[in-house]
């Protein structure tokens, strides 16, 4: 990639991918209250690390950042599947949720929800699978070995 314009499209990258992640976060943390949640969260942390991926490519991002993201997308299906077993071991139906308020030394008063815990599932799970097909057909050759990927 040595054309003009790489030195734009890094510079920018670095800060839109910034943005993006941090993005992902407040709409993950808006969900149990407000539009937003663990899927378009996890679908926005994608987004950063797509456009990372492309920016800098495949073997350099991989170096930095080896995730395996097969491994995460399962991860987040065991903590969805947790939250709804966790429900029925306090005697309620599955996938039930509760919420309280609780006062925190610095933050003050905030509303805590169980639906967050199956939120953090859905979200690992949209990153893992998200990532693990795009990089799959992007690094996708001749002679189909897609080990690197976590495929």
């Amino acid at each position: 990639m040595n054309q003009p314009n790489d030195l734009i499209l890094r510079t920018t990258t670095q800060l839109i991918a910034f943005l993006l992640l941090g993005f992902s976060v407040y709409l993950f943390f808006a969900g149990h209250n407000a539009p937003g949640g663990g899927f378009i969260g996890g679908l926005t942390t994608a987004a950063a690390f797509i456009l990372m991926y492309m920016t800098y490519g495949y073997e350099k991002i991989k170096k930095i950042l080896p995730i395996n993201f097969r491994l995460i997308a399962v991860v987040g299906l065991l903590i969805t599947l947790l939250s709804g077993i966790g429900a029925i071991a306090f005697g309620e139906a599955f996938l039930s949720q509760t919420s309280d308020y609780f006062n925190f030394p610095i933050l003050g008063e905030k509303h805590l929800a169980t639906a967050m815990i199956f939120d953090l599932g859905v979200y690992l799970v949209v990153v893992g699978i998200t990532l693990t097909i795009i990089l799959s057909i992007a690094t996708d050759s001749d002679d189909d070995s897609n080990e690197d990927v976590g495929v």
